[in-house]
C-alpha cells in the first residue's frame, strides 16, 4: 500500500503518518524502486493502534510507551493514569461551571469572576454608593483571586455583610476624606469597626495570615490619610485580637 492508501484505510491523514515517522513512533517502511513507501498490513495494524490510543487522549510519548517492548509501560497503567487525569479535569471544569453559573445568576453588568463562596457573601450585602464599601468589595475580590480567602472566612463574615448598620460605618469612613490624621472621630470609629467583626472571622483565619508581605502598605495607600489611619488601627487591633 502507498501512504495515501494506508491513510484512507486507517482513517488518518498522510501528514499524520509522516509526523509519526518523524518522531519515531511509526517505523519507516521499505521503499519500492520508484521511491514510494510500501506499507504492509502489519504497518496498518500498528497505525490503527496509534490512532485508537491518541483518540483516547494519550500523548505521543505515552503511545510510544504503550507500543514499546516489555520494558515499556503497560497499557492498563497508562489508561489508569489517563482516567485519573480526566477525572481531575472534569472536577476543574465542574468548578468553573459553578462559577459561571454564579456570574450568570448575578445578572447583566453585575457578574465578577468570584468564587461561589464570595459571590454568596457579596449577595447578602445591601446596595450602597459608599466609595469605601466599593473598595472593601474590591479588596475581597483581590484576596479571593489570590486564594487568600476561604469558605469559612466568608461564612463568618455573612452576618456582618447582611447588617444594614455596617453601611453607617462605611459612610462615617467616607466622611473622613480630607480630614487630618488626628481627627477626633478616628478612635470611636476604629473601636466600632473592630467590635463589628464577628469572632468567627478570626477563628477562620489561618495561623500564618492571609496576605503577602507589602499588602498592608499597598492597602493603606488606597485611602485618604485619615481613612488610612482608621484602617491601620483596625488592622493592628485585628492582629492583637487574632493572637488573643
Amino acid at each position: 500500500m502507498r501512504i495515501g492508501e494506508i491513510a484512507a484505510l486507517v482513517g488518518v491523514t498522510t501528514r499524520a503518518i509522516r509526523h509519526y515517522h518523524h518522531v519515531g513512533l511509526l517505523p519507516e517502511p521499505e521503499r519500492r524502486p520508484n521511491g514510494y513507501r510500501a506499507y504492509s498490513v502489519r504497518d496498518a495494524v500498528l497505525l490503527a493502534r496509534v490512532r485508537r490510543l491518541t483518540e483516547l487522549g494519550l500523548s505521543l510519548d505515552e503511545v510510544r510507551d504503550v507500543l514499546a517492548d516489555d520494558a515499556g509501560r503497560e497499557l492498563a497503567d497508562v489508561l489508569e493514569e489517563l482516567d485519573a487525569d480526566l477525572a481531575r479535569q472534569e472536577a476543574e471544569i465542574g468548578e468553573r461551571r459553578r462559577r459561571l453559573a454564579a456570574l450568570l445568576a448575578a445578572g447583566p453588568g453585575e457578574g465578577e469572576p468570584l468564587s461561589p463562596a464570595l459571590a454568596a457573601l457579596l449577595a447578602k450585602a445591601p446596595q450602597t454608593d459608599s466609595p469605601t464599601a466599593a473598595m472593601d468589595r474590591e479588596h475581597l475580590m483581590l484576596l479571593d483571586a489570590a486564594g487568600a480567602g476561604g469558605e469559612e472566612i466568608y461564612a463568618a463574615l455573612g452576618p456582618l455583610a447582611a447588617d444594614p448598620a455596617v453601611l453607617a460605618l462605611y459612610e462615617r469612613l467616607d466622611a473622613l476624606v480630607g480630614a487630618p490624621v488626628d481627627d477626633p472621630r478616628i478612635p470611636a470609629l476604629t473601636a466600632e469597626l473592630v467590635a463589628a467583626v464577628p469572632d468567627g472571622v478570626f477563628a477562620a483565619i489561618p495561623a500564618d495570615g492571609v496576605v503577602v508581605a507589602g499588602f498592608k502598605e499597598a492597602l493603606l495607600a488606597e485611602f485618604a490619610p485619615a481613612q488610612a489611619e482608621v484602617v491601620r488601627r483596625v488592622m493592628e487591633a485585628f492582629m492583637e485580637r487574632g493572637r488573643g
